[in-house]
């Protein structure tokens, strides 16, 4: 592994800014797509990073709404929303390179859900797309400002090709030398459903209710809730093959135990604010994949229809 890897940061909100800024103060040359205000404050004033080890201020920040004109490079992090994958995907050909040597463009989508990788590898080849996940807190403050909150924010990576092992061994390395904790899975998609069983419900059920998790988690009726979505997402996830073990719901909802109670998923704070979130590809998506395999999962069907309303109309105003 050189010194200094090349990285394609694919959307510079919270996530995407936070690990490419990780990335760029350690001395790795990234570059972002962006779009709108938050491209233009990367361009004028550059990239601040806001949390438990102070606030840095990253300038020259290399930044474009056309991925093509950045070049191609070792990694592309891919940080858009989930239903933003179909029209991203193609955009990115021109970011990878091909190689014989096994350095070839790695391609990694740290969305919510658990179908972002497949999607891309239908347009990117399957060699190119590593499985992967995020877990931090952060969010855009302002434009071209990200706050993030402890724990140290951490990627897990998993090879979904035998051929893939050595490439995710590489990029974990990179990413410890930025500072970003990683985990190899031997199974990515225990992982990806495990995540899923978490945050799902605990944005559609804060989204439903208008509550934070301080106040979900304690409501006896609201605690659940949580708990009946969770069921539901494990037996949807065990009828298509997965191998969740019989702790997977009372290990999530000691993680909703644990984030402070003024928390809340990205789920909740979009449908909030009248923005187009992913809720489809969370809880619609459980509500679909158990109507595939034949699993009920009534608690998800509440929950998806009730907030679909407020999707959809956040939907009509994107232009």
């Amino acid at each position: 592994m050189s010194d200094k890897s090349t990285f394609l940061i694919v959307g510079a909100g919270g996530v995407g800014g936070l690990l490419g800024g990780f990335l760029a103060r350690a001395g790795h040359d990234v570059a972002f797509v962006a779009r709108g205000a938050q491209l233009a404050a990367l361009r004028e004033r550059g990239l601040t990073l806001r949390g438990p080890d102070g606030e840095q201020t990253l300038r020259q920040i290399r930044a474009a709404e056309d991925p093509a004109s950045l070049g191609p490079v070792d990694y592309v992090l891919i940080s858009v929303k989930a239903w933003q994958i179909e029209e991203v995907a193609p955009r990115l050909r021109a970011s990878l390179r091909t190689s014989t040597d096994g350095h070839a463009t790695a391609v990694v989508p740290l969305q919510n859900g658990v179908d972002a990788a497949p999607r891309l590898a239908h347009v990117l080849g399957e060699e190119a797309v590593v499985g992967g996940l995020c877990h931090l807190l952060s969010w855009i403050e302002a434009p071209g400002v990200i706050v993030w909150t402890r724990p140290t924010p951490m990627v897990t990576l998993g090879a979904r090709l035998p051929s893939q092992r050595p490439v995710i061994e590489r990029l974990g390395g990179v990413l410890g030398s930025a500072g970003i904790a990683s985990r190899l899975s031997d199974d990515i998609e225990v992982a990806l459903w495990e995540k899923l069983l978490f945050l799902a419900p605990f944005g559609s059920v804060g989204a439903v209710t208008r509550a934070l998790v301080g106040v979900v988690r304690t409501v006896p009726e609201t605690r659940r809730l949580l708990g009946q979505a969770m069921e539901e997402i494990a037996a949807v996830a065990r009828a298509r093959g997965v191998e969740l073990d019989a702790q997977v719901v009372d290990r999530a909802l000691a993680r909703v135990d644990a984030v402070p109670p003024d928390a809340s998923a990205s789920t909740y704070r979009d449908i909030l604010s009248g923005r187009p979130s992913e809720l489809g590809d969370l809880t619609g998506a459980v509500v679909r994949m158990g109507q595939e395999a034949g699993v009920p999962t009534p608690t998800n069907d509440f929950l998806f229809a009730a907030l679909t309303p407020q999707e959809n109309a956040a939907r009509s105003t994107i232009r």
